[in-house]
């Protein structure tokens, strides 16, 4: 354990071995943390991942700092973050100051000039983001919205929405997820099991379209049991 205290100098192996405690500590860190940091990176998660990539790169570049301050820094720091979303679904104020209501950068066709100083973008990078939901007019938005994680939300203005089938009265199939009943040339068996179906059944529907099992990369199966499948190229 001589690579976890600071030294004058490491090995190539004490510096692999402190990679590899970091890399699973951050791993075990993050899980703790749940997958709102992952999925959202808002000003608390931001946060939290700047502190924490900065604690663990001084330990991995310089071998006289030994890691474990900056492990127990980490689990405190990863501590105080729970506890702040924990805080933030609890009180209000709180949550309004981490995570702010968003507010209009287009309203009616029209650009909020001080929703884009608020934000600190400038008009081109809103059109670009429209741009990239294939809205090429200002004046077809009915809305638009900073969101608390940097992301915008377009709406359009409702005379240029697509036609649903619920405004043509039109009747819809119920919405379900087909089951993956192979990948990668192996029977998903949860899969299977889900669909009400069985490896008897499967054989069977493979041998009648003369398919092996490992010549498929996917297949999946739907409510109304049509089977769909993808052989490799």
């Amino acid at each position: 354990m001589d690579f976890f205290h600071g030294q004058e100098s490491l090995t190539t192996i004490q510096w692999v071995l402190r990679a590899i405690i970091s890399y699973f500590f951050l791993l075990f860190a993050a899980k703790l943390m749940g997958r709102r940091s992952i999925a959202q990176l808002r000003l608390l998660d931001f946060t939290m991942a700047l502190i924490l990539g900065n604690i663990l790169a001084h330990p991995l570049s310089d071998e006289q700092l030994g890691m474990k301050g900056s492990l127990l820094t980490t689990a405190v720091l990863v501590i105080l973050y729970s506890i702040g979303v924990y805080v933030s679904l609890k009180v209000s104020l709180f949550r309004k100051w981490i995570e702010p209501s968003p507010f209009p950068l287009i309203k009616n066709g029209e650009i909020m000039y001080k929703g884009l100083g608020k934000a600190r973008i400038t008009v081109d990078h809103l059109l670009s983001e429209a741009r990239k939901e294939k809205i090429e007019e200002v004046h077809k938005i009915s809305l638009a919205l900073w969101e608390p994680d940097g992301t915008i939300s377009f709406f359009l203005s409702p005379q240029l929405r697509p036609v649903t089938p619920k405004d043509l009265h039109l009747k819809t199939e119920r919405f379900s997820i087909p089951s993956i009943i192979i990948k990668e040339g192996k029977i998903d068996l949860e899969g299977l099991q889900k669909s009400a179906k069985d490896t008897t059944w499967l054989k069977n529907k493979l041998e009648i379209m003369n398919v092996d099992v490992r010549d498929i990369l996917l297949a999946t199966i739907d409510t109304n049991d049509d089977f769909i499948m993808y052989l490799y190229n």
